[in-house]
């Protein structure tokens, strides 16, 4: 079987890994978790790491077969409408998508004229759906527990996690969003530390433990099995979820995760404009 060529992006305001997959016998490729530049002081948007991709994919002749997104993130925004215009492909996202697009749209009261369907994407994945990507074939496992909708995409010999793991010394997805629920989370866990120990888990973030000073990107299955501070073999599901409640009882919410979700949940597309043309991001005060 062949397995992908993975070239990683990251955009440090964010700690957010992007990905472009490549087929190793061909030119075509995915992009996954694509970063929208979002400066919340000023509400003002930039496209400096979605063009880096758009750079890669050009300067190595690519054809952008999908844009993937592992979950609807609230630690940043989607740059995914920006690249399907500029390099084409499919959007793709998991099919429970709706329960979160539930969720948030009554949060932001977002009205009936946002879809809660899932439409805004291109495709709707669920447990054991294959793609391809030329000549690489991609399986989904559905991988809940951080939100609802979360997958991992395993192509070849390589898992793309989403939120779901971090690296070893730094642990596992909080679960306290809307949604989230620890117990699911750990049994998402399992699925993905049953792939082959020596499968490449690919991060979308990384915060650098205490003690590291640099970043990561990728671990293994059998670092994951031996040393994830959170999960490592031998910790039971209820010792789990103790420790994964309290730990997220002492978070503060991500920084973005108000202009993150309304937007990520339409797909990446920002809220329609108002009657005075200009286009608002809502804050809801005091309901999370």
């Amino acid at each position: 079987m062949s397995q992908p060529i993975v070239q990683h992006f990251f955009d440090e305001p964010t700690n957010t890994f992007s990905y472009v997959i490549r087929d190793p016998d061909g030119q075509a490729c995915a992009i996954l978790d694509s970063v929208l530049d979002f400066d919340y002081a000023s509400g003002r948007t930039d496209v400096r790491s979605a063009d880096e991709i758009i750079r890669y994919v050009r300067d190595n002749d690519l054809t952008v077969e999908w844009i993937l997104e592992t979950h609807v993130h609230a630690d940043h925004l989607s740059a995914a409408p920006y690249l399907h215009e500029k390099l084409g492909g499919k959007t793709g996202i998991g099919a429970r998508i709706t329960d979160v697009q539930e969720i948030f749209g009554k949060a932001f009261n977002a009205g009936t004229e946002f879809a809660r369907d899932g439409s805004q994407f291109d495709q709707l994945f669920e447990e054991g759906d294959t793609f391809t990507i030329g000549g690489l074939e991609g399986r989904v496992l559905h991988t809940p527990g951080h939100t609802p909708a979360c997958l991992t995409y395993v192509i070849g010999d390589a898992a793309f996690v989403g939120d779901t793991l971090f690296m070893p010394d730094y642990g596992t997805a909080r679960c306290d969003f809307p949604g989230g629920d620890a117990r699911t989370l750990y049994h998402s866990i399992q699925k993905v530390l049953a792939l082959p120990e020596e499968t490449r888990i690919f991060l979308c973030h990384d915060y650098k433990a205490p003690g590291r000073d640099e970043y990561h990107h990728m671990t293994t299955v059998a670092e994951q099995r031996q040393a994830n501070v959170h999960v490592h073999e031998g910790i039971s599901e209820e010792e789990f979820v103790r420790m994964r409640t309290e730990r997220d009882a002492t978070l503060d919410m991500p920084r973005l995760i108000l202009p993150s979700v309304q937007v990520n949940m339409r797909a990446g597309e920002m809220p329609p404009e108002e009657d005075n043309g200009q286009i608002y991001l809502k804050v809801p005060i005091n309901l999370f």
